[in-house]
């Protein structure tokens, strides 16, 4: 989901018969002289939407905590560069089948072993239709992996306790850059006695673990401690995180101000004007992997995948003034899009055929509404749901505003009160409106930005768009070994998108945040989300 360019080009896809990723990655930050290592950290944060199950995380709330208490195969690092975590080395020959050996002698906090079979039990249960996991499409490339019934990854193979394959139905050269996101975490053996129980105090073996059996204070704040046992790239120089789940960025950010929270990584709109001068050398307003969009659902009549729904989404779209928008509401904190993905990620472009749907023309978004009507005469309200919790209030009354006063339509918000709400409303497809979606990049590639949001039966595809032409140049820009050709393919998808609007692009955002007076050694990495095990306190 944003915009920062630290040299991201050089994760450019991975040729074939290379050895991908071997070695040891260099420890975490060391602690500030003086430092109180003991000191917990705080940060904001929110009630995650589901159990803490990697599978079924993918949204930011239990991201966070799933980051911050499991190691995956490898950890992405401020730059968005991998580095390998738990694995040893991630080899191929032909970018179909991977040989990955785990390091030895790593545990879970409960002291089982993290091996070969931690990763592909884990794969296998998320992997399966009838666990109805929120992110069972990252395995789809997996042989074996059917969305017509269940069926086992038989392109999984453990080889011995630290060695496993994975076997890929076609060559998929950025599969390793792939494998930092949480949905390829381990699990423990333990977790699958009750799955249920396990994600609501769930055993890791990452830079932190839960402080206690009660540690996750629902609508509150979840507390970490140190995993001490955790041999990884990112061991924490402080002593623990609290992780506040604030109901508004406003209360989020008036603690910070008072000294009651260490690190914010998402400052209020109401606050944008005077933030840098608030907090001087402590704010952040940096370019991150973050893209900012709403999504208008297939089903609701007038606004199918057929002529009609694309004169109205097209109409939509150009009745926005993002320029006004971003200029006043946030104060140059965004950029108005002018594609799907961010201009962090290489191979982004800001010239793809068709784009121009995406810039304000009051006169041709009257005459495509018009169009539409002509077709099949539509009245009612135009509503965008979202959080209230979530600062999104501002921008989703001027979006509304905009499309009011341009196509002479009733046009509003339409608030839930948490982000679980609205989340749930969305996923279980119960919502009968457009609604707010973002996406914070998983992994720096073009894929991430359009395969898990837009490919048919995707996991985050929450409109349940599909177009078969739009699957198969995904499909052919993954199975290429060259970088330019993959995301040539990937921009040619994009031009698809442009027609069809599944989602209206609207900005791509910068992470805006700050740190209190307290705590050094604040990073932000390229996803936006600050690096906790680095920061310091005292």
């Amino acid at each position: 989901m944003n915009k920062r360019r630290y040299g991201i080009g050089a994760l450019a896809l991975v040729a074939a018969s290379t050895l991908v990723l071997a070695g040891c990655a260099s420890g975490g930050a060391e602690s500030t002289s003086g430092a109180d290592t003991s000191a917990v950290i705080t940060a904001n944060g929110s009630e995650p939407q589901n159990p803490l199950i990697p599978t079924n995380t993918n949204e930011t709330g239990g991201g966070k905590i799933l980051d911050s208490i499991f190691a995956g195969l490898e950890y992405y690092d401020a730059t968005g560069a991998p580095q390998l975590d738990m694995a040893e080395s991630i080899e191929t020959e032909d970018s179909q089948t991977f040989t990955i050996t785990i390091k030895p002698d790593q545990t879970f906090t409960n002291g089982e072993p993290v091996d070969a079979n931690s990763f592909v039990d884990a794969w296998q249960y998320g992997a399966l239709l009838s666990n109805e996991q929120l992110n069972s499409y990252f395995f789809e490339d997996i042989e074996g992996f059917s969305y017509d019934e269940d069926s086992p990854l038989t392109g999984l193979n453990v080889v011995d306790d630290l060695t496993f394959t994975v076997t890929l139905k076609e060559p998929r050269s950025d599969f390793p850059l792939r494998l930092g996101y949480s949905a390829f975490y381990p699990l423990p053996a333990s977790a699958f006695d009750d799955i249920e129980a396990y994600g609501q105090n769930p055993i890791g073996n990452g830079p932190y673990k839960l402080a206690s059996d009660t540690a996750w204070q629902h609508n509150e704040k979840i507390d970490l401690v140190v995993n001490e046992d955790y041999d990884g790239g990112r061991k924490a120089a402080n002593g623990g995180l609290t992780i506040v789940f604030y109901a508004s960025e406003d209360a989020a950010y008036a603690d910070l101000l008072g000294g009651n929270l260490d690190v914010l990584d998402a400052v209020p709109a109401s606050a944008f004007a005077t933030y840098e001068s608030d907090l001087g050398d402590r704010a952040v307003n940096q370019p991150a992997a973050i893209f900012q969009s709403f999504t208008i659902p297939e089903r609701l009549a007038h606004f199918g995948n057929d002529e009609e729904g694309k004169l109205r989404r097209a109409a939509l779209s150009m009745a926005i003034n993002r320029d006004e928008i971003t200029d006043i509401i946030f104060q140059g904190t965004r950029t108005p899009a002018s594609d799907f993905t961010s201009p962090v990620i290489d191979g982004w472009s800001d010239s793809l055929e068709g784009a121009e749907v995406l810039a304000y023309d009051p006169d041709q978004a009257k005459e495509l509404w018009a169009q539409a009507d002509a077709i099949s005469p539509w009245s009612g309200t135009f509503q965008i749901a979202y959080n209230a919790d979530g600062g999104h209030a501002e921008w989703v009354d001027a979006v509304s505003n905009s499309i009011k006063n341009t196509l002479g339509i009733d046009a509003s918000g339409a608030p839930y009160p948490t982000f679980a709400e609205a989340r749930t409303a969305i996923t279980d497809r119960s919502i009968q409106t457009a609604f707010r979606t973002g996406w914070q990049a998983d992994y720096p590639g073009l894929f991430n930005f359009l395969g898990p949001l837009y490919a048919t039966n995707a996991s985050s595809n929450d409109g349940d768009y599909t177009n078969p032409e739009f699957d198969a140049l995904l499909n052919e820009g993954s199975s290429t070994a060259d970088s330019a050709e993959a995301n040539a393919d990937f921009q040619k998808a994009q031009e698809i998108l442009l027609q069809d609007l599944p989602a209206i692009p609207l900005w791509y955002s910068n992470v805006t945040g700050g740190y209190g007076e307290g705590v050094q050694n604040v990073e932000f990495g390229w996803n936006s989300v600050p690096l906790y095990y680095e920061i310091t306190k005292g």
